[in-house]
C-alpha cells in the first residue's frame, strides 16, 4: 500500500520531467515574441522572407517554435505549413521530393523537381511556411541546396516563408555569404543562448510544481543540478534527464524498502 501511494508521486514526477513542449516556456519570452512577430509580419502579411534560428542542443529552439505554431494555429489556418526534420531525409537533395509530397505535387527528379517547386511557389495561392529543423544537414558541395531554398524567398511573387533551425551560429556566414549581395539580403537571425542556472532552476521548479503532495526533489538538489548543467552546456534536456534519473533511483530504493517491510501481526 505504501509503495502504491509513493509510486504515484514518482510516476507523476517522471512524467512531468519528460521532454515535452510545455504550455509556457520559461526564460524564452523574448525569443518566443520574436518568432511570433516574424510569422505575423511574413505569413500573416503575405510577405516572403527567411529566418535562421541558431543555438546549441537543448536551448529550446524547436520547443519554442512548436509552441508558437500551436498558439498561432488560427492565424496560420489560411496558409500551408510544412515541417521537415532534415536528419530524416537521407541526403541534402531529399528535401525537394519531401517538400513536393507535402504540397501535393508530383515527384520528379533533379532539376525538373526544383523547377516544378519554383513554379508552384511563385504562382497564385496561399502562403507556404516551410520549417526545416536540423538545417545544417542540408550542407552540400557548393551549398546549392541551401542557396536554392533561401533564394526562393527572394523571387518576384514568391509566397514562401522559410524558417531554418540549426546548432551552428555561423552557418549563414560560412555557407550562404552570396545571399548578402541580394537586395533582400541574408536571412534574419535569431540566436538562442544556453540556459542560465536561474532559468534551469525555474524550469525544473515549474515542472515539479505540477506534482501533488510534498516535493519529490529537494530545492537545494534542483539548484545543484541547474548549476552543474549550466556550467557545462546550459542544455535544459540534460537537466530534465538528470532529475528524472534521480527520481528513478529513489523509486527503486523505496520499492526495495517497501517489499522488505515486516507485515503487521507477525504474519
Amino acid at each position: 500500500r505504501l509503495f502504491r501511494q509513493e509510486g504515484t508521486c514518482y510516476q507523476q514526477a517522471k512524467q512531468v520531467l519528460h521532454v515535452a513542449v510545455p504550455d509556457r516556456l520559461q526564460g524564452r519570452e523574448r525569443e518566443t515574441g520574436i518568432l511570433r512577430q516574424f510569422l505575423r509580419e511574413h505569413v500573416g502579411a503575405r510577405r516572403p522572407g527567411s529566418l535562421y534560428v541558431s543555438g546549441a542542443p537543448g536551448t529550446g529552439k524547436t520547443a519554442c517554435l512548436s509552441r508558437v505554431l500551436l498558439d498561432c494555429k488560427d492565424e496560420l489556418a489560411r496558409s500551408r505549413t510544412v515541417v521537415l526534420n532534415c536528419m530524416a531525409l537521407g541526403s541534402p537533395h531529399g528535401v525537394f521530393p519531401a517538400l513536393a509530397q507535402h504540397l501535393g505535387l508530383p515527384t520528379a527528379t533533379g532539376r525538373e523537381q526544383i523547377r516544378s517547386l519554383e513554379k508552384h511557389l511563385t504562382a497564385q495561392g496561399p502562403m507556404v511556411l516551410l520549417v526545416l529543423d536540423e538545417l545544417d544537414q542540408l550542407e552540400s558541395k557548393g551549398q546549392d541546396v541551401l542557396y536554392t531554398l533561401f533564394e526562393w524567398t527572394q523571387l518576384p511573387s514568391s509566397r514562401l516563408v522559410l524558417v531554418g533551425l540549426a546548432n551552428a551560429l555561423d552557418l549563414t556566414d560560412r555557407s550562404l555569404a552570396r545571399l548578402g549581395a541580394h537586395p533582400a539580403g541574408s536571412p534574419r537571425l535569431l540566436h538562442f543562448p544556453p540556459y542560465t542556472k536561474e532559468q534551469l532552476t525555474r524550469i525544473l521548479q515549474e515542472r515539479l510544481g505540477q506534482v501533488a503532495g510534498d516535493p519529490v526533489l529537494d530545492a537545494a538538489a534542483l539548484q545543484f543540478c541547474a548549476r552543474k548543467v549550466s556550467a557545462v552546456s546550459g542544455d535544459a534536456r540534460k537537466a530534465l534527464d538528470v532529475c528524472r534519473r534521480a527520481v528513478e533511483v529513489v523509486e527503486l530504493e523505496v520499492r526495495g524498502q517497501t517489499l522488505l517491510k515486516p507485515l503487521p501481526g507477525g504474519e
